[in-house]
């Protein structure tokens, strides 16, 4: 919420000093949003295939009885 409120107030600031950019700005922002929607999906991809390999290596030591630290 606080993200949002500073994103907003700095929107304003720069409506006040050039009202034709910052109208540009919030015109192509959802096609910024879908262009970049595939490289989160790839992150999010990435991650889990890290993750999944992270199980597959530490899988013997848990049969064992280690576990993990809580951070």
């Amino acid at each position: 919420m606080m993200k949002f409120l500073i994103l907003f107030v700095l929107w304003c600031l720069l409506f006040v000093a050039a009202w034709p950019l910052a109208l540009l700005a919030l015109v192509l922002w959802p096609v910024v949003w879908v262009l970049t929607l595939p490289f989160r999906l790839l992150g999010i991809a990435v991650g889990a295939v890290f993750a999944l390999l992270r199980a597959i290596l530490f899988l013997p030591a848990r049969l064992l009885g280690w576990k993990p630290h809580a951070h």
